[in-house]
């Protein structure tokens, strides 16, 4: 946030939403790669700030083969690892600036991604072209309107095609977002739905974030057309000393502070 900038809590038009998170993550994209890469890797899978790794959760199952769709990708760290473990992958991200942070790391490595820049609720992607699909606090989070997102990756699944998806834990809303010891007491009502807005000195919108309940993530899910296989509360690890944001050892020792939602459509 900018020093002029303010913070309300209010609901946006959701391409509001859109615009201010392509220009967010256009402007921060390399400043979050320098804050956040050595604990992400350049080509490992992590689901959550607490360190969870698809390598040993195994939440997508087997992907040797799979055709799988990153949403969301960001540097496209976790679609990374993925090629390496055999699957056919493609990364989306809304903002440029990203999918440039993911080239570089495509050199660094020696492991391209295919690479398409997507806004997730308009996925420019065949119905029925990919078996598995997947983000790590990507998109989600950001639009004012999730609903769309999931309809969006249930027409490109096949039948019988796994969604799974990290987020915030909802429970967070209701406290500052403080890893210490600040942010144990609750400020706010977990049913105040008005998202977080930042607002620059000219009055733009230039960042926002949307709660949901746990039971809103559920019912949005259902909505689309899917059934809810697993709901996962990671717990902080003890050997894991990381703070980022609001997740810390401190907090992570007495809250949730990510729900990861996988779920699969019928057939």
């Amino acid at each position: 946030m900018t020093d002029s900038a303010r913070v309300e809590f209010r609901c946006v038009a959701p391409q509001v939403a859109v615009d201010a998170a392509r220009g967010w993550w256009d402007a921060n994209a390399s400043e979050y790669l320098d804050e956040h890469g050595d604990f992400l890797g350049p080509a490992d899978f992590v689901w959550c700030p607490e360190g969870l790794r698809e390598a040993d959760a195994r939440l997508l199952g087997d992907v040797v083969g799979r055709r799988v769709l990153e949403v969301g990708s960001g540097a496209a760290q976790c679609s990374r690892w993925l090629v390496g473990q055999g699957a056919q992958v493609l990364a989306t991200d809304l903002s440029t600036g990203m999918l440039s942070t993911a080239r570089a790391l495509d050199a660094a490595t020696g492991v391209p991604v295919p690479l398409v820049q997507a806004d997730a609720r308009r996925l420019p992607l065949a119905s029925d072209s990919f078996d598995l699909a997947f983000t790590a606090f990507g998109a989600i989070p950001f639009v004012a309107d999730a609903l769309t997102v999931h309809e969006e990756v249930a027409r490109v699944l096949v039948p019988g095609g796994r969604w799974v998806f990290a987020v915030t834990h909802p429970l967070r809303w209701a406290f500052p977002d403080d890893p210490g010891s600040a942010g144990l007491t609750a400020f706010k009502s977990y049913f105040d739905r008005r998202p977080y807005v930042e607002i620059d000195g000219e009055g733009r919108v230039e960042y926002t974030e949307h709660h949901r309940t746990i039971g809103d993530h559920v019912a949005q899910v259902l909505a689309a057309g899917f059934v809810l296989d697993r709901l996962i509360e990671p717990e902080w690890p003890e050997d894991n000393p990381h703070e980022w944001g609001g997740w810390g050892p401190v907090r992570g020792a007495l809250l949730p502070g990510t729900l990861i939602v996988s779920a699969h459509l019928p057939g």
